[in-house]
């Protein structure tokens, strides 16, 4: 029996934020039917640094992975954003920092994923349902870390959910920052489809963008 293991943050454990509604595992469940098992690992707060100890905690029978983290990892930055600065430069420089310890860090838990021999699909990090100027300077500084897993993948030909375009209406939002039924529904729909274009284990597989 397939069985898709969800790593990762708040992206994929919602549950705290859909008021009794279905979670984004529960969706993946019913999305890819009960031919599938779906075990979520992921943990709202998570961090990438998490990821390789959620990887450990997997099941000996799981077959796919999916993974969505690096939200908290920028919001571990905000700041930078209202801090007073002498020049521009000081703020390239401290986002180029976070992108770099970012980018290491999602290396290495691609490593440890690649080491555990599954197919698996990464999820971009949504912009989220922030208003006017914050909004869009929030959606600007994520651009950074979600240029890294955007390179990591393409480096590894994975398949790849685009959640800036899969979230992209206020509707998809429970909180400025965390996905509601209708979202996680949407979320589900395209980590059913970029796992079920990963094959089983030991297939092969090409480059894919997922947006719906």
């Amino acid at each position: 029996m397939p069985h898709l293991v969800l790593l990762g943050d708040s992206t994929f454990d919602n549950g705290a934020y859909v008021r009794g509604g279905p979670d984004v595992a529960a969706q993946c469940r019913t999305l890819l039917g009960a031919d599938w098992r779906v075990t979520c690992l992921a943990a709202d707060g998570a961090v990438i640094e998490d990821v390789p100890r959620q990887l450990a905690a997997a099941p000996p029978d799981a077959t796919h992975v999916a993974m969505s983290v690096g939200g908290s990892n920028a919001l571990a930055h905000a700041g930078i954003l209202n801090r007073p600065v002498a020049s521009s430069a000081e703020v390239l420089a401290e986002l180029a920092d976070a992108r770099d310890a970012f980018a290491a860090a999602y290396d290495a838990a691609l490593d440890a994923l690649e080491a555990r021999g599954l197919p698996f699909a990464v999820c971009t990090v949504y912009n989220g349902n922030l208003a006017g100027r914050a909004g869009r300077l929030a959606a600007v500084a994520l651009a950074v870390f979600d240029d890294a897993i955007l390179r990591a993948a393409a480096a590894r030909r994975l398949c790849v959910v685009e959640l800036r375009l899969v979230c992209d209406a206020p509707a998809d939002y429970a909180t400025p920052i965390e996905p509601s039924v209708v979202g996680g529904a949407k979320i589900a729909r395209a980590v059913a489809r970029a796992v079920e274009a990963r094959g089983g284990p030991g297939a092969g597989g090409t480059a894919r963008l997922f947006t719906a």
